[in-house]
């Protein structure tokens, strides 16, 4: 059996995969008000799936909207005031395409590193290094 043989038998052994989409998505943010305070419920969740500190998001988040914030006891964030969904769903997306997706490839394998006392996203997949605003 040849090589080109090999590589026949080996291609109609091979199962076919349907792309599913984006290997990462983003949670969208389950809000809702409880008072005069917005309840950021799955938080926790999406700081983990971005892999990212929860005070990062949480401050950037604070200051996109304007207003001050918190985690209670169950890791919520809980901010100040009321606001949509929409409107945190579009700060969350502002904070991932300036914090987690790299400016070069488009990837979320991004870290943020100290470089020369500077923050950086350092992206696993490529290599770039990417300045990233003041937070």
């Amino acid at each position: 059996m040849g090589y080109e043989d090999h590589l026949d038998r080996a291609l109609e052994e091979t199962p076919d995969v349907q792309d599913t989409g984006s290997r990462f998505e983003v949670p969208d943010p389950e809000v809702r008000s409880e008072g005069n305070a917005t309840i950021y419920e799955n938080f926790q969740s999406t700081t983990d799936r971005l892999g990212r500190d929860d005070s990062h998001l949480l401050r950037f988040l604070q200051s996109e909207l304007g207003t001050s914030a918190h985690l209670d006891d169950r890791g919520r964030a809980r901010f100040t005031g009321e606001f949509k969904q929409r409107r945190v769903a579009d700060a969350l997306e502002s904070y991932v395409a300036k914090f987690v997706r790299c400016s070069e490839c488009g990837l979320p394998d991004t870290r943020l590193v100290d470089e020369q006392g500077a923050t950086v996203l350092k992206c696993d997949a490529c290599g770039a290094l990417s300045s990233v605003p003041d937070s």
